[in-house]
């Protein structure tokens, strides 16, 4: 290699990536876990390295250069393809392994209830579940797929709907009974209301007052209550008798299933536009092992439609 050809430092090249693709120095800084000055540093190394401005500052934004907007594609897919060549690598002691990042709500109560089936058909393999709201990011870590719950578009990765959404009032079947039985939604007025605020926010999904008033319900105090940061916990405190919860069905249909929840109202469902997916990078092909996970996910959730849970 002669002097002209010679390489810059990949610190630089890596926060030029991130900071080009985020058009912000202090969201690459947080992809990177370093300070904002250590991203303007790299790039300012760069930049003398190069000869030539890669971004325009203005003021608190930046944008690209000519010459920054032709090399930021290049150098994405070449860290794309350097990850991927790094996971070739690491695949003979993976071989039988297979890690999966997922929400904590469908991770505890879906998913968690139906890998022993999976287990059981690929005996030997380890399934780890990384259990976290954030994106996934497939270049620094060892994850394999990832489940999310949107609407299936994610820069850079390949995405496959694995089971659509609806919510629905669900409560313990001891509120069937006693002094105040729930038989109408106008029965609402004398049980507490709980509420699911989890961060995984679908602007498509009706709270209580939007659920009631579609149904001519305008009576009921629809801002009491417990609130909730996990579906999971709201779904569970509706098993405990606490109350009755507007639930993500998915999220609920194991405790359906088994009889610890009950849905009350024959009309109570409604669609929500979000869904779950798994996703994985555009450059990468899955492993065997992982072709088989996400054809066993499909046809589990294809099952639980069938059955309504």
């Amino acid at each position: 290699m002669t002097a002209n050809d010679r390489l810059p430092a990949l610190n630089a090249l890596r926060a030029f990536e991130a900071a080009g693709r985020h058009l912000s120095f202090t969201r690459a800084a947080e992809e990177l876990n370093v300070t904002p000055g250590a991203i303007s540093q790299q790039i300012r190394q760069l930049e003398e390295f190069a000869g030539a401005p890669l971004f325009r500052r203005t003021g608190r934004q930046v944008m690209l250069t000519d010459a920054g907007a032709g090399a930021l594609p290049l150098l994405s897919r070449a860290f794309e393809q350097m990850s991927e060549a790094v996971h070739l690598m690491r695949s003979p002691m993976r071989r039988d392994r297979l890690m999966i990042s997922c929400a904590p709500s469908f991770a505890a109560k879906w998913l968690a209830q139906r890998l022993d089936a999976f287990q059981r058909l690929h005996q030997g393999a380890e399934v780890w579940i990384s259990a976290d709201i954030n994106l996934s990011d497939f270049n620094s870590t060892d994850l394999d797929l990832a489940i999310r719950y949107g609407k299936g578009q994610y820069d850079g990765l390949r995405s496959e709907k694995i089971l659509a959404e609806s919510v629905l009032p669900v409560c313990s079947p001891t509120l069937l009974t006693g002094p105040n039985p729930i038989r109408t939604p106008e029965d609402l007025a004398s049980h507490e209301l709980l509420h699911d605020e989890g961060p995984e926010y679908d602007p498509s999904c009706p709270d209580w007052k939007s659920w009631l008033m579609a149904r001519g319900v305008a009576h009921i105090d629809t801002g009491r209550g417990l609130r909730f940061n996990q579906s999971a916990l709201t779904v569970e405190a509706a098993a405990a008798g606490k109350g009755v919860a507007l639930a993500k069905k998915a999220i609920a249909a194991g405790d359906l299933d088994r009889g610890r929840l009950v849905a009350p109202f024959a009309d109570g469902s409604a669609d929500i536009d979000f869904a779950y997916w798994i996703v994985w990078p555009k450059w990468r092909t899955p492993s065997k092992l992982a072709r088989a996970f996400i054809a066993w996910l499909k046809a589990e959730a294809r099952s639980g439609e069938v059955s309504g849970v």
